[in-house]
């Protein structure tokens, strides 16, 4: 075990639009250290942005962009085949609307994190990597929270940026180091011991058991909790509980 090992907790919030709403953010909020704000790719409107920037800020957490692709419909979990001027664009004025909210509220955006199916292409898919750290340079150098391994993380390293490398607590791992799509059973971890002990193995020994035994390293800063899991906030009690037993910092990242 880390001796000195300090941890980021982050969950996906404000993932409502209009009158329909999502998780309970409020909740999350008193556990995690930083919150992703969706804002109007995936989910989000400039209300529900205004309402998480000012929860956030009340409780003294750290916000991150949570970016997407424009697919309200698809709450971002379809690839879309987008033109990268376009998803630079996009990044660009997802990122600006939430800033200005947060600016509103008393406080900042730290960062910038993809949601769904544009976090998994940036794994892989160089020229949608590309657009997205030419819009985090428009955007004065804002950080990026990546997964390990990901093309766009040496790509966003090449340009000067900051990275947060990031891991989750309550999604199953592949032996090669990625996700295992939702599509296959066992996909999302439900059960608070198991996404508990997830997040310590990651916390302190810096990686995981894939389902085939395989140990998978994730050198990581950041611990990612869904809010839309279901029983998120028992998962997520459950989480801190376990790290601050066993004497983790919980810290934001950014």
């Amino acid at each position: 075990m880390t001796a000195t090992a300090v941890i980021d907790l982050n969950a996906d919030l404000g993932e409502g639009f209009g009158d329909w709403s999502m998780g309970d953010d409020a909740a999350m909020l008193e556990v995690v250290t930083t919150a992703n704000i969706a804002c109007g790719g995936h989910a989000g409107d400039g209300s529900t942005m205004r309402a998480a920037c000012r929860a956030a800020a009340a409780r003294g957490v750290a916000i991150t962009a949570h970016v997407a692709y424009p697919d309200l419909q698809g709450f971002g979990r379809r690839f879309l085949e987008i033109a990268p001027d376009d998803l630079t664009d996009q990044v660009v004025v997802q990122v600006g609307a939430l800033q200005a909210m947060a600016r509103a509220e008393g406080t900042s955006v730290r960062g910038v994190k993809p949601h769904g199916a544009l976090y998994n292409a940036l794994a892989r898919h160089e020229a949608q990597a590309g657009a997205v750290v030419q819009a985090l340079g428009e955007l004065d150098g804002l950080p990026l929270v990546a997964a390990p391994g990901a093309v766009v993380v040496p790509a966003a390293e090449a340009a000067g940026l900051p990275v947060a490398l990031e891991g989750f607590a309550d999604r199953a791992y592949l032996p090669d180091g990625t996700l295992t799509p939702r599509t296959r059973p066992g996909a999302v971890l439900t059960d608070p011991e198991a996404v508990s002990a997830q997040a310590l193995s990651i916390a302190t020994e810096g990686g995981v058991r894939a389902a085939d035994g395989t140990w998978v390293d994730l050198p990581v800063r950041s611990l990612c909790l869904h809010g839309d899991t279901p029983g998120a906030v028992e998962l997520a009690r459950a989480v801190r509980a376990r790290l601050e037993e066993a004497g983790v910092t919980l810290q934001a990242a950014l």
